[in-house]
């Protein structure tokens, strides 16, 4: 296990949910799968280990269960070396999302979430002092999708954004954990004109108002008009896109290819790309080498089980890069 440092000494700050993936040990629908194997996961919870493995050493803002689910989930987080300075702990219970393979390892999830732990996420516990340390704060979606998390990831983005923290957001959208009485739009949007840097899909925006034509080029362009500076899109096996606006990278376009690989499994690679594009741009990496390095994190991942298990070392995405 890694031994960790002051808080001068990480940049990053990962904040969001953190749930078990119950992982299939076969192609199917959920109706049709008997056993299943039980797997840390959450958007967020992945990309603060992905940054792990990639000696980016980050802080990971979450809020668990006491439950036994949220035993495991913070054994986890020792194990990876994450420090749990910014963990919470309550008695709501751990949130379990079942995954279900098709044959082209593409997945679709149930999720089991009711005034679960990550929907009370607690980002009070982060204090300024912390924030004004840190060059970057990275949030997701799905805390945005319920009270209370959602006006607590809101409070901890203003007052990153006040200290001088870049913000890098994943809307990772999934309609079927908001209400619907919410409006998806409204709330991506305000999240938008916070942001400095995006990743995302089109499926991301599918359940909202800003066009997702794919006649046109334009897409990323219209997600630059409402706030952020770069745009990374990934296009799954057509690679990876950035387009960037007055920013560090100054205004154009670029674009990888990806790689081709087995792939076992996709769940999590969209978090495996964020975590090597989060720790490219903080070591001053170009565009096109930040979308190289990225691209290879999310296609190591995709070739084991699992989305945290299957995220790659500095060194296994050294030699793969190498040998390409």
């Amino acid at each position: 296990m890694p031994t960790w440092g002051t808080m001068t000494e990480r940049s990053i700050l990962v904040a969001g949910e953190m749930v078990v993936d119950f992982i299939p040990h076969a192609t199917g629908s959920l109706a049709s799968v008997e056993t299943f194997d039980r797997r840390a996961g959450g958007a967020p919870a992945n990309v603060a280990v992905g940054l792990a493995r990639l000696d980016a050493r980050p802080w990971f803002c979450t809020t668990l269960s006491t439950d036994p689910f949220g035993v495991f989930l913070a054994d986890r987080l020792d194990h990876e070396g994450v420090p749990d300075r910014f963990v919470t702990r309550v008695d709501n219970s751990t949130a379990l999302a079942f995954v279900s393979h098709g044959a082209d390892a593409d997945r679709e999830f149930s999720f089991h979430r009711e005034r679960t732990a990550d929907t009370v996420l607690q980002t009070d516990v982060v204090d300024t002092a912390a924030l004004s340390a840190a060059d970057w704060l990275v949030v997701g979606g799905v805390t945005l999708s319920a009270e209370p998390s959602r006006s607590a990831t809101f409070e901890l983005v203003d007052r990153a954004k006040a200290a001088g923290c870049r913000i890098v957001f994943d809307p990772n959208t999934r309609p079927e954990l908001w209400a619907e009485s919410d409006d998806i739009t409204l709330t991506l949007e305000r999240m938008l004109r916070r942001t400095d840097v995006l990743k995302a899909t089109r499926e991301d925006f599918a359940p909202t108002a800003i066009s997702t034509d794919d006649s046109d080029d334009g897409f990323a362009e219209r997600l630059l008009e409402k706030g952020p500076e770069i745009v990374l899109l990934t296009e799954g096996t057509a690679g990876a896109r950035a387009v960037a606006d007055d920013s560090v990278w100054g205004r154009g376009e670029w674009h990888h290819a990806g790689y081709e690989v087995d792939a076992v499994d996709t769940t999590g690679a969209g978090d495996a790309f964020l975590a090597g594009a989060i720790a490219s741009l903080a070591e001053g990496k170009e565009p096109t080498e930040t979308l190289g390095f990225a691209n290879a994190v999310a296609a190591l991942a995709t070739t084991d089980g699992g989305a945290m298990t299957a995220l790659p070392d500095r060194e296994a995405v050294d030699r793969f890069v190498e040998d390409q």
